[in-house]
């Protein structure tokens, strides 16, 4: 089996540095941006199992990159972290398809095991949820 990619996107590089060095103990392949338009352009660019992104960022917002996720059909599955929790983003996050709303501060083995099993439902081709239109 190929390794597991995951994709990082948090406007603070400090998260996505302790983001990285964590799931890159567990074994997963770790791709972080700090601009959420390099990560729109990189999820053009190739597939990844697991989008690990911020909710709030300049630019794009962690819900775009879900949007535009869903919008391809990718089987990628998304995780959104935010220390801005709010029950009506979390339902968006849902009703698009995000697989998990996590609020920071959150435990690193929690979001370690959120998201290996993230890339075990994208393995299966789980969340094909494109928007005709």
């Amino acid at each position: 089996m190929d390794e597991t990619r995951v994709m990082v996107v948090d406007d603070e590089p400090i998260v996505c540095n302790r983001l990285r060095e964590h799931l890159e103990k567990h074994d997963l392949q770790v791709t972080t941006f700090t601009d959420s338009g390099e990560a729109l352009a990189a999820l053009e660019e190739g597939r990844f199992h697991v989008v690990v992104t911020d909710l709030k960022m300049a630019g794009a917002t962690g819900l775009d990159v879900l949007h535009s996720i869903r919008q391809r059909g990718h089987p990628t599955q998304v995780i959104i972290i935010t220390g801005y929790g709010s029950m009506e983003a979390a339902r968006e996050a849902e009703t698009v398809g995000a697989y998990d709303f996590v609020c920071k501060p959150f435990e690193l083995k929690d979001l370690t095991r959120k998201v290996k099993r993230a890339a075990k439902r994208a393995r299966r081709g789980v969340g094909l949820l494109a928007t005709e239109g």
